[in-house]
């Protein structure tokens, strides 16, 4: 009997270490999600910035691609970043 209660006060405690580090690394992605949004919002304006100015000038046309190719990339990693918390978000409902 002791062996059982010795064995289930164990798994508690690896689950309430698993529920923080899951809660820590939420708040980081979190973090990371809103930085990564706030980048996006960002290279969106420069890039509608570089649209209304855009002419026959080439380094417009390079700048218009870069910024067409950071704002590509910044959605790919918020999509990450929500699939990752959205993945934490299943694994803290399981907990329940």
């Amino acid at each position: 009997m002791e062996k059982g209660f010795d064995l289930l006060e164990q798994k508690v405690r690896k689950a309430a270490e698993l529920v923080k580090r899951l809660q820590g690394e939420n708040k980081a992605l979190g973090a990371e999600l809103a930085d990564a949004q706030s980048r996006l919002k960002q290279a969106a304006r420069e890039l509608d910035t570089a649209e209304k100015h855009r002419g026959p000038a080439p380094e417009d046309a390079k700048k218009f691609e870069a910024l067409s190719r950071e704002v590509k990339d910044l959605r790919g990693e918020r999509d990450e970043i929500r699939a990752r918390i959205a993945r934490l978000v299943e694994v803290l409902d399981g907990l329940d």
